[in-house]
């Protein structure tokens, strides 16, 4: 049994999906294993990591207006608006989507259904800077 771990980085230009499938497959792919379960995991509170559809740009779309209509902005529920009215509401989006994913990786590359990519999900307003951190257990 062999074990790889890294980190990658992305900016995000503000809320919305940014596909890493394209990283995630080339970091698998360099490290030479062929077989095994590859975890990532986005090391901050109000960002996620999903699984979904990359053939209709639509399905992000309606994804990230779902998330608003759900966690609005600026509810008085939340009590947490140190940094901002959009930061609470990211906390709750994170916790309802995922912060973790683990992926099957066979003969090298992860496997991802035909219309299935990475996402990194930026619920923020502003431009941040997300790390993901990548574990990959296998032969």
């Amino acid at each position: 049994m062999r074990q790889a771990v890294d980190e990658l980085t992305f900016h995000t230009p503000g809320p919305g999906a940014i596909d890493v499938t394209r990283d995630v497959c080339e970091w698998v792919r360099a490290s030479g294993i062929r077989d095994g379960l590859v975890t990532l995991h986005v090391r901050h509170t109000s960002a996620s990591l999903v699984i979904q559809e990359n053939a209709d740009p639509q399905v992000l779309r309606d994804f990230e207006n779902y998330l608003r209509r759900l966690v609005p902005h600026a509810d008085p529920l939340f009590r947490h608006t140190a940094e901002g009215p959009d930061d609470m509401p990211a906390h709750v989006r994170s916790a309802l989507t995922s912060t973790t994913l683990s992926v099957p990786v066979v003969s090298g590359v992860p496997a991802l259904g035909t219309w299935q990519a990475i996402y990194l999900w930026e619920h923020r307003d502003l431009p941040h800077t997300r790390r993901i951190a990548l574990h990959l257990l296998g032969e």
